[in-house]
């Protein structure tokens, strides 16, 4: 069974780097596409971007900019760094296997606060 779980800071300062972690197990990070998802508060789903099997990354247009999509493969873990955040980027951040997304974690609370 493929299970996928977010970890990181639930509570992020504006202007510093948002730092997600996705651990997936029942497949291996090697195969497939790994996306980032997000949503805000009272918003609908924003695709963040994704790594593939082939360690290749495609990012949002919208949020190019400031988004890393790396991976462990060592760990079968993929990681998210969105820099510079402010209030806005507060949301639920969800990682997901394929594309179309099949497998997801259950999401995981970032505030952006001071």
């Amino acid at each position: 069974q493929v299970q996928l779980q977010e970890s990181g800071p639930g509570l992020v300062k504006p202007s510093q780097t948002l730092s997600l972690t996705c651990t997936v197990s029942g497949d291996s990070i090697t195969t497939n596409y790994w996306s980032w998802i997000r949503q805000p508060p009272g918003k609908g789903l924003e695709w963040i971007g994704y790594i593939s099997y082939e360690d290749r990354t495609y990012y949002s247009p919208s949020l190019k900019s400031r988004t890393s999509i790396s991976r462990d493969t060592s760990k079968n873990q993929f990681t998210l760094q969105l820099s510079s955040v402010t209030p806005e980027d507060t949301a639920v951040y969800y990682c997901a296997r394929g594309l179309p997304n099949d497998y997801w974690g259950q999401g995981t609370q970032v505030t952006v606060s001071s």
